[in-house]
């Protein structure tokens, strides 16, 4: 096996500044007790001489202007589930390494991705578009890749026979260990893993206990191991709040691609696609705005959903600056795999679905519909709108022309040639507007095939359709 250890060091802090540019120094304190210490801070604050670990109350007096936020470990759990959804769209081997980190078994998946190279630069490329920076690091145990990236190696050591050699100048403060066992360790000399394979194993065991071993056997391979793999929620959700307040609905693309992109990984793990999705915008003191995208067949394409919802947020008006969005869908389906084609000799023009949803966007669902035969002999009353895109049934055979008239228009039997009929049609005399025609396909003198009828009750013709 081969695993792929993701950590990111900053997260803490990307959980607020991901959502658009922060120009203004920023940090991330925890709590210790009555104490508080920067956690983390962006480029600006360090720039200033904010530096982790520091007090926050001295942060706050050398930088005046500084934005303090309070870390919040829940948020950072949200935001990491959201990453290994989409993570799962390269392989569904993605364990969770709370509170910073995923694991995630790629030996599986390197043909498909075609080769490592590929595969790392894809998933590097996409943690960068989502906003999150990252330290990735490889090994044949997942321990061993874990220590890596958390060193900070971005290494990759595929065969386990070296796999000492390089943990062996890892610092023994990345081992799982409680304090009092690392702060022991480097008492005796043992600052590396290379020291600590050196001292006798059942001296180790006694002094530090067993856990100390079975970390170190488990990193170098002796122990197996086994990470629990993610399974993804039933429904999408996710929260992400932007830096300052957003007044016009187009600014929000930029925050809401980056959510985007973890519901489409999230979908390439689950196999389905959405029917609709909506784009929650919180406001201080008003209701939130709920912009909705629908699409006429399941889709998990991000290039089709960023596209979408691009013309949605063209014709929103905001109520409230908005200060946090919200991408959630719980209309997912299944989605069955389709064969590609092996000489990409399709005969596809185009794509009529996008066409459908791009028009609902923009004249409104209520004026994008298709026509469906209801139960009704009638022709005026025989047919029904339903949704575009709809299987539609069809009436049978008979001969029904394209174009209808709102109203039948009166015409001269001698300027007809009637070429097939009579259908008789009575229908109607439950509810008042009952009919009793003989309907006829005839030529015009113009060569025009038209849908004609004899009234019985006053015995005039009428014009009632045109054939294509």
């Amino acid at each position: 096996m081969f695993w792929l250890a993701i950590h990111f060091p900053a997260l803490p802090l990307e959980i607020y500044s991901r959502g658009g540019a922060a120009p203004e120094p920023l940090a991330v304190i925890e709590k210790q007790g009555n104490r508080s210490r920067v956690k983390v801070c962006n480029e600006a604050a360090s720039e200033r001489g904010v530096r982790a670990g520091m007090p926050g109350a001295a942060a706050q007096t050398l930088v005046t202007n500084l934005v303090v936020r309070v870390r919040d470990l829940a948020a950072e759990q949200e935001s990491l589930e959201g990453l290994a959804s989409w993570a799962g769209g390269f392989t569904p081997a993605v364990s969770l390494q709370p509170p910073e980190g995923l694991l995630i078994e790629i030996g599986s998946c390197l043909r498909l991705h075609r080769g490592f190279k590929n595969l790392i630069a894809q998933m590097s490329s996409g943690l960068n578009e989502m906003g999150y920076s990252a330290s990735l690091a490889c090994a044949p145990t997942p321990h061993a890749a874990w220590l890596l990236a958390l060193a900070g190696k971005e290494v990759a050591i595929r065969d386990p026979a070296k796999l000492e050699k390089f943990l062996g100048a890892l610092s023994v403060r990345w081992l799982s260990q409680p304090q009092d066992t690392l702060d022991s360790l480097e008492m005796l000399g043992a600052h590396t893993l290379g020291d600590c394979l050196r001292f006798p194993r059942a001296g180790m065991a006694r002094r530090f206990g067993q856990g100390l071993l079975d970390e170190v056997d488990r990193t170098l391979g002796r122990l197996p191991e086994s990470p629990e793999f993610f399974v993804p929620p039933p429904s999408f959700q996710r929260r992400l709040e932007l830096p300052s307040l957003v007044h016009e609905a187009e600014a929000l693309l930029f925050a809401s691609r980056r959510l985007l992109l973890e519901l489409e990984g999230y979908l390439n793990l689950r196999q389905a696609g959405v029917h609709e999705f909506e784009l929650v915008c919180h406001h201080e003191d008003v209701p939130d705005t709920v912009v909705k995208v629908g699409f006429a067949q399941p889709t998990r394409a991000f290039d089709r959903m960023l596209l979408l919802l691009r013309e949605t947020l063209g014709r929103t008006r905001l109520a409230a600056p908005v200060h946090t969005i919200r991408l959630q869908s719980s209309l997912i389906q299944t989605i069955e795999l389709s064969n590609l084609d092996l000489f990409q000799d399709s005969a596809e023009t185009g794509d009529a679905n996008l066409l459908l949803e791009r028009l609902r966007i923009r004249l409104g669902k209520e004026a994008v519909f298709s026509i469906a035969p209801a139960t009704d002999h009638r022709p005026e009353l025989a047919w029904r709108p339903c949704d575009a895109g709809d299987a539609i049934k069809s009436p049978g055979k008979l001969q029904r022309p394209l174009w209808l008239l709102p109203v039948p228009r009166p015409c001269q039997r001698d300027r007809l040639e009637l070429q097939s009929g009579p259908e008789r049609i009575e229908s109607g005399w439950w509810d008042g507007m009952d009919v009793a025609r003989d309907y006829y396909v005839a030529q015009g003198r113009n060569g025009s095939r038209l849908w004609v009828f004899r009234d019985h009750s006053s015995g005039g013709w009428f014009v009632h359709g045109l054939f294509a």
